[in-house]
């Protein structure tokens, strides 16, 4: 005997939202737009109601009514294996909030030739504005001066950084608290030197030592690797008097971390490691590791914001791409050992 099917739950629709928040349903569509003078009273409870309701505009049908795609398309060069997880995460968040549909697209060729294929993507339709991680050329020579595209030109065709994600900065930060716990004498285990925010942390680093007073016993030329760490642990001399390490990522301050444990040396009581990037693995492991976190996602919010505004036609909220940042303390770090030998 076959048994009934479930009932199918009716997608709620505009009108349920606006019954649910006791407004009426041109107010939602408004609010959906996004265009704003709305009181804040109104906006929290459509909010609200849509929050309830599990309400999800209906893409489809506003795409034939207004002939628009509802798309909007992220550009990276050429896909590799590595992308911005981070940062679109926040760009993604941002469109679908907004009930649009994220398109990620890797264009291979220079700027020139990604800059045509922008233009192509706008014409046709299936895009209503392009956020574009790599540079495509100069946009008033492609006629896209006056077009929904946000360029950030983050990227080079091999998915490494060269613009505000490469800032190196934090690493101040870093020295400048473990200066407070007592330490004055550091190495740097570095990046691969390909990569622009590598050596913005090793050029960082070597500035604030420099500027602070401190000693740096070396800067050991890494890959990002686990291994290149513990081989930069395994190599470190006995009598260095190095009472800290600024590793260039969470993946090399775990392979320093165990290259010491290997030798005998303790951390943070021999010598304090510091990682980068506040990867998940970094609170289980042991110790847990110190690192910075740096809010990428927001970056991706703040710039998907910027091309809405420009689909929109709205004024365009400031542009502010710098990475926030914060130290977090955990088991790897503490105060300098007092002797100068393991």
């Amino acid at each position: 005997m076959k048994r009934p099917k479930p009932p199918t739950r009716k997608r709620p629709t505009i009108l349920d939202v606006a019954a649910h928040a006791g407004v009426s349903h041109q107010t939602v569509s408004r609010f959906l737009r996004g265009n704003g003078g709305m009181k804040p009273q109104t906006v929290a409870r459509i909010e609200q109601a849509v929050a309830d309701l599990d309400y999800r505009p209906n893409l489809v049908a506003r795409s034939m009514r207004t002939r628009k795609s509802n798309r909007v398309t992220v550009v990276l060069p050429a896909m590799t294996t590595f992308v911005p997880s981070q940062i679109l995460r926040g760009a993604s968040a941002e469109a679908q909030a907004a009930g649009y549909l994220l398109d990620i697209v890797g264009l291979e060729g220079d700027e020139r030739v990604r800059g045509d294929r922008v233009r192509s993507l706008l014409d046709s339709g299936q895009a209503e504005g392009v956020l574009t991680f790599t540079p495509i050329g100069d946009l008033e020579k492609l006629g896209l001066d006056h077009t929904p595209t946000v360029v950030i030109g983050e990227y080079d065709d091999q998915m490494r950084s060269h613009g505000i994600t490469a800032d190196g900065e934090p690493a101040a930060m870093i020295i400048d608290h473990l200066v407070s716990l007592g330490h004055r004498r550091f190495v740097h285990v570095a990046g691969s030197t390909d990569w622009m925010s590598a050596r913005k942390r090793r050029e960082v680093y070597l500035r604030t030592v420099a500027e602070r007073g401190l000693e740096n016993y070396a800067v050991i030329d890494g890959d990002w690797s686990v291994r290149s760490g513990y081989d930069a642990a395994q190599g470190l001399s006995a009598d260095s008097g190095v009472t800290a390490v600024l590793a260039a990522n969470d993946d090399v301050a775990m392979g320093v971390i165990r290259g010491f444990q290997d030798r005998g040396w303790r951390v943070p009581e021999d010598v304090s490691v510091f990682g980068w990037d506040n990867q998940e693995f970094t609170a289980y492991f042991n110790p847990s590791i110190s690192t910075v976190d740096l809010d990428r996602g927001a970056m991706g919010r703040r710039a998907m914001r910027a091309l809405l505004a420009r689909i929109r036609e709205e004024t365009e909220p400031d542009l502010r791409l710098d990475l926030d940042c914060r130290l977090v303390l955990r088991e790897s770090s503490g105060p300098a050992r007092t002797n100068h030998t393991m």
